[in-house]
């Protein structure tokens, strides 16, 4: 059995460094973190390669004296607690006493500082966490901590570093959240010489997050203010409409601490419950503001996680807070009502008159009065069909649309006959033969009412045809039917009978019946063209550029992946500030659904951080596909039902990207069973 010995104390230094000192954004958290324990009123943070080369904290604090400056870099010194009771109710940022001493084994360390009675300050130098140099220095009042060359002396840890981009990223995060913390702190960011973010530290929430977030999401939130047993909340918190793709916009404090709370999110998002759209996050800002006693942040050594003495009184009140400033909002009457963006609204079904609306307040009688008056044109009526007409099946009930005057209407394709409204006869030859008193089968003649994109009618390229193939072909079209060879059993025919719930196609074949999910269907089918190669994006050019204000990592996420979003028909460029400045985008995504698009897009790529390019390819392709696809939900034209489960009829589709089958099948026997007719 080896032999138990005590470690070198350099060593164990390194190894407690480890649990606090994570990353270059580790870093910036904790020296910020002592600049506001200080009293600072501004906080400048300087990084060079993604702060793994430089960083630099200056604030205008209280200082450090000349006798314990190097006594700060101690393990466990620290001003913030004098004895056992004082951990009983925390109410600075900092309290282990661990930061500096951690961040100086790994690095080499600059200390500038000067306290305001002083005549002089200090200047310490550090390097592995021994003292090199101390002398007097003249400086302003305040401190300024320089770190370099972070983890010079843990090979190990170097090496899971990621690009200078997405460290960089991960620092401006922590500032933003410093900066929404404390809104009467100014703080600048530079990175690389360049200024990306600067707050007015006024003390006014709003002009933090306006700062921070940008104007886009400032303007989308609403104020949320409310209060519990022995604590309160207050803050701003996303309109129903304003929900972005992910988490990234939730920022919880207690007390003043930025954490991770997952009851104050449960409480949040369970506030919005039948408010937002399915796959949405709300964002917020909000402030806890509770007894120290209350709540415990000495339970992880990055002071990120807290626990609560009461969880139930917490989510009461977020939940309710929430809540009620989502019921007070006017803007959400009208947020329910807007039609979805994909449907266009018809007089008949979706248009909402003013008599419509005057009839929710008015009574019987008014409403009555301000009708208007009966038309007296008679109805019009549908003729009947001749007797020897065959039925339609029940997807044909519509009747196609007409172009409109001066709208271009692309030919239909070759396997398809044309138009009713564009063929001598509206009468159509059933598909297969079928004997008396069975439905006929029926081909699809409706063009789709716009062209469809490559990417919604995924086709694959037609194979070169050699003249002797030609030559074959010529042959076997001139031959008679009889003499072709049998290519084995017929398929059995099928029709599309209908849809159901906007989401689910119904089709009927012989003894019976399939559920198709037509988005999860038409998923898969453009993610195979996407794969095969067959796509090539159709650029539509925006007339107004759209500004994108995402997640500082996301942004970096992005802007790293430029050519790769270029691919796929998004012109990208970096914007400043966090910002993407996005010019023209795919044309089978709405320009609403760009801001969407590409956050969803930034936050695979996240997740993906150094998987092989074929992985991160594969990523977009998904959500391109997803984003291209018939959304479930959405009146959908029968040409693009019947499309649809062709491909799942010939067995060209069987699952969606993610894996979901697209289709259930329900027999005769089960459907009569159910019916008790079996």
């Amino acid at each position: 059995m080896p032999h138990i010995q005590q470690l070198d104390p350099h060593v164990a230094d390194l190894i407690a460094a480890g649990e606090v000192v994570e990353r270059p954004a580790s870093v910036v958290k904790e020296l910020v973190e002592n600049a506001i324990d200080a009293g600072a009123t501004a906080v400048t943070v300087e990084i060079q390669n993604g702060g793994m080369t430089l960083i630099r904290v200056t604030d205008n604090g209280c200082g450090i004296a000349d006798s314990e400056a190097e006594t700060a870099f101690l393990r466990h010194a620290t001003s913030k607690i004098r004895s056992e009771y004082d951990l009983e109710a925390i109410g600075t940022l900092g309290f282990r006493g661990e930061a500096l001493a951690a961040i100086a084994a790994v690095s080499r360390v600059d200390l500038l500082t000067r306290q305001a009675q002083a005549p002089l300050g200090t200047s310490v130098s550090l390097e592995g966490g021994a003292v090199v140099s101390h002398e007097e220095a003249g400086c302003p009042a305040g401190t300024t901590m320089v770190v370099r060359d972070l983890f010079y002396n843990t090979p190990a840890r170097l090496k899971f570093m990621k690009r200078d981009s997405a460290e960089g990223a991960a620092v401006f995060a922590a500032v933003q959240r410093a900066a929404l913390s404390h809104p009467e702190v100014s703080v600048k960011f530079l990175r690389d010489g360049r200024q990306e973010l600067l707050t007015p530290g006024d003390g006014v929430l709003q002009s933090a997050m306006y700062a921070v977030l940008g104007r886009d999401m400032a303007l989308g939130l609403t104020a949320v203010q409310g209060t519990g047993e022995d604590m309160g909340v207050t803050g701003f918190a996303s309109l129903p409409a304003c929900c972005r793709g992910t988490r990234g916009y939730q920022f919880f404090f207690v007390n003043g601490r930025y954490v991770k709370s997952r009851t104050m999110t449960a409480a949040l998002e369970e506030a919005y419950r039948n408010q937002k759209m399915v796959g949405k996050f709300p964002g917020c800002v909000l402030h806890l503001t509770t007894k120290l006693s209350a709540v415990d942040v000495n339970v992880h050594p990055t002071k990120q996680e807290v626990k609560f003495g009461s969880e139930k009184k917490v989510f009461d009140t977020v939940y309710y807070a929430v809540k009620s400033a989502l019921e007070g909002d006017p803007t959400r009457v009208r947020a329910e009502l807007k039609p979805s963006p994909r449907l266009a609204p018809t007089a008949r079904e979706d248009t909402v008159t003013p008599n419509q609306l005057a009839f929710r307040t008015m009574t019987a009688e008014e409403y009555r009065r301000s009708a208007p008056a009966p038309s007296a044109e008679r109805p019009r009526t549908i003729p009947a069909a001749p007797a020897d007409r065959p039925s339609l099946p029940l997807h044909d009930f519509t009747t196609p649309r007409r172009p409109a005057r001066g709208e271009w209407v692309s030919p239909p394709p070759a396997e398809e006959a044309a138009p009713a409204w564009a063929a001598p006869s509206p009468v159509r030859e059933p598909a297969v033969p079928t004997g008396e008193g069975t439905s006929p089968v029926w081909e699809s003649t409706a063009p789709p009412e716009k062209e469809p994109s490559p990417l919604r009618e995924p086709v694959p390229p037609a194979a070169p045809v050699t003249p002797a193939e030609s030559a074959v072909s010529a042959e076997q079209k001139s031959a008679p039917a009889a003499s072709l060879p049998p290519e084995g059993p017929e398929p059995e025919p099928w029709r599309v009978a209908g849809e159901v719930l906007h989401t689910y196609i119904i089709v009927e074949q012989g003894d019976k019946v399939l559920f198709i999910d037509k988005h999860a269907a038409h998923e898969r089918m453009n993610f195979d063209a996407l794969k095969a190669g067959h796509y090539r994006p159709m650029v539509q050019e925006l007339l107004s550029p759209v500004v994108l204000t995402p997640g500082a990592e996301e942004a970096s996420a992005l802007l790293a992946h430029l050519p790769l979003l270029a691919e796929f028909g998004f012109d990208a460029e970096d914007f400043g500030g966090g910002s993407l400045l996005v010019r023209s985008a795919p044309g089978d995504i709405d320009a609403e659904e760009i801001g969407p698009t590409l956050a969803e897009i930034a936050g695979k790529l996240l997740l993906t951080g150094r998987a092989d390019p074929d992985s991160v390819r594969d990523e977009l392709m998904h959500t391109m596909a997803c984003k291209a696809a018939i959304k479930g939900g959405e009146r959908s034209a029968p040409e693009e039902l019947e499309r649809v489960a062709r491909w799942v009829m010939e067995d060209r589709v069987r699952y969606c990207p993610h894996g979901r089958p697209v289709a259930i099948e329900l027999t005769r026997g089960q459907l009569e069973k159910q019916f008790g007719r079996a």
